[in-house]
């Protein structure tokens, strides 16, 4: 994808809105675990349970790397 807008336009055409909703729950939870806020707090600000935070951690940390490589674009747009 080229664009933000393409980018948009097909998770948009490819998922229902529950399921838009809970990407962004993912990825909320791991911008909070990165932070290293602990999972109770986590758990508490995004009403995720600690086996789905355990289950992103696993993935943000052992995965394929498409958390790491986000997350690192994201700290370097805020410096």
């Amino acid at each position: 994808m080229k664009s933000l807008e393409e980018t948009e336009r097909f998770f948009r055409d490819l998922c229902t809105i529950p399921e838009l909703h809970t990407l962004s729950h993912r990825w909320e939870v791991a911008k909070l675990l990165d932070q290293g806020v602990h999972y109770a707090d986590i758990a508490e600000r995004t009403g995720a349970s600690t086996a789905t935070i355990t289950r992103i951690n696993s993935w943000r940390r052992f995965g394929t790397g498409g958390y790491r490589l986000l997350l690192d674009r994201r700290k370097a747009r805020s410096k």
